[in-house]
């Protein structure tokens, strides 16, 4: 659930197919915070926004107990973001390469 511009998310500790896919990539990339349901791409959205359109630093605090899935959180977030500046090159999410991405997440 969303309060204002914080996530309040919880691991399923199972993968919940077409979640975190391209698709959602690029439906979430299409919409302001809240008007689709909570996702922590909408979170990532609203910070790649902010940054472009105001200049202003971005940070995300991930917070939670062992095991509750900040890594993957972190990674989602990359994931995302990475998306958005390869599709700013000019091309839909779906036909980029994910070099970037891969790289990202190794660092």
């Amino acid at each position: 659930t969303n309060i204002g511009s914080i996530l309040a998310s919880v691991n399923p500790y199972k993968p919940i197919p077409g979640l975190y896919s391209v698709d959602a990539i690029d439906l979430y990339r299409q919409h302001r915070l809240g008007e689709l349901p909570p996702h922590i791409f909408a979170t990532a959205n609203e910070c790649y926004c902010c940054l472009w359109k105001r200049h202003d630093s971005q940070c995300v605090l991930i917070s939670g107990e062992s095991g509750a899935g900040k890594t993957e959180s972190t990674k989602l977030l990359l994931k995302f973001l990475s998306a958005m500046s390869q599709t700013s090159l000019g091309a839909p999410v779906s036909e980029k390469s994910i070099h970037v991405e891969e790289a990202i997440l190794e660092s």
